[in-house]
């Protein structure tokens, strides 16, 4: 559930959600959900321990904090596209069987680019699958 600042409606959808690990094993897990223009990426940075656990939001670019999690948002209010990477709150991801599946949750804000004010979002990844295969976790500009 995304809820935009002030005079726009609560956003909620449904989306296909992927994960995998990034780069080597400390550097961390990408976790991604989006559909119709919608969607949530998150990348778990956990330092020298398990991407398994609680995490503190970072900035995207943070170089200096070695656990923490990365989250960006982007969401539809009608035609109108709207961005944001979150700067407070916090994800929790747990690993669910060792067949390699996971739950995550986010529940985080970030300040609006378009309009002003905060926008919040609760996000729950059910059941996703981790793929064996690793990919790339460098921050760009």
């Amino acid at each position: 559930m995304i809820r935009p600042p002030p005079l726009h409606d609560t956003v909620r959808f449904e989306a296909p959600a992927t994960a995998a690990p990034c780069g080597r094993a400390t550097l961390g897990l990408v976790l991604q959900g989006s559909t119709g223009g919608n969607g949530v990426l998150i990348w778990v940075r956990p330092g020298d321990s398990a991407a398994w656990g609680d995490f503190s939001l970072l900035a995207r670019a943070d170089s200096s904090a070695a656990r923490g999690a990365v989250v960006a948002l982007r969401f539809m209010v009608g035609d109108a596209a709207h961005g944001v990477t979150l700067d407070s709150g916090a994800v929790s991801v747990t690993r669910v069987s060792p067949e390699r599946e996971l739950h995550a949750r986010v529940r985080a804000s970030g300040q609006e680019t378009i309009v002003p004010g905060r926008v919040a979002l609760d996000a729950r990844f059910e059941a996703v699958p981790l793929a064996r295969d690793t990919v790339t976790c460098l921050a760009r500009p």
